[in-house]
């Protein structure tokens, strides 16, 4: 593969389709949650990353399964997939890798991630780094919360109420869950 190639796959979910870029590493450079149809999803690929190959995800099959897995389950963890975060600034970068240590079935709010990144004060800021996540949910910007554990803003299809229903796979209600969620 040339070294600057990128290539992506589209992956079948439980909550729709997602998409997956990677580089020759087998790293992945990019990710998206559902954006309707699979070919939104491959349109929104190719006007991110514009000369991604569609390929088979057979370099990055352990990552598919990871992520079809979390989806389906609200168990498995994403920690360990391989990223190249050399196109992220730096803050963004910190901000990121404070929340990928966040596990399944636990939130921090913006304020949280920020003191722990050693800015105390900054939780605008995380939760715009936040919202130019590329690498959803491998970076799981839905498991950080708005201040009082509100729900707060979500960038992905369906906004809030798609974080939500992804932490509720989780095990984490927000809200007391009525008779039937249980």
């Amino acid at each position: 593969m040339d070294r600057n190639r990128l290539e992506f796959a589209v992956v079948p979910t439980a909550i729709g389709e997602c998409a997956l870029v990677w580089n020759e590493d087998a790293e992945i450079v990019g990710s998206t949650l559902p954006h309707g149809s699979a070919d939104q999803v491959r349109g929104a690929v190719r006007g991110w990353y514009p000369g991604a190959i569609e390929a088979s995800p057979a370099p990055v099959a352990p990552t598919v399964e990871a992520l079809k897995h979390l989806l389906e389950d609200g168990e498995g963890d994403l920690a360990e997939v391989p990223l190249n975060m050399s196109a992220v600034p730096d803050f963004d970068r910190r901000v990121y890798e404070i929340v990928r240590a966040i596990p399944p079935g636990e939130t921090r709010t913006y304020g949280e991630v920020a003191t722990e990144l050693g800015a105390p004060g900054a939780a605008q800021a995380v939760g715009q780094a936040m919202g130019r996540n590329p690498f959803p949910p491998i970076v799981p910007c839905h498991r950080v919360l708005a201040a009082g554990r509100r729900i707060g803003g979500f960038s992905a299809r369906g906004g809030p109420r798609t974080k939500l229903r992804m932490l509720e796979k989780e095990g984490v209600y927000l809200e007391q869950p009525t008779l039937f969620d249980l």
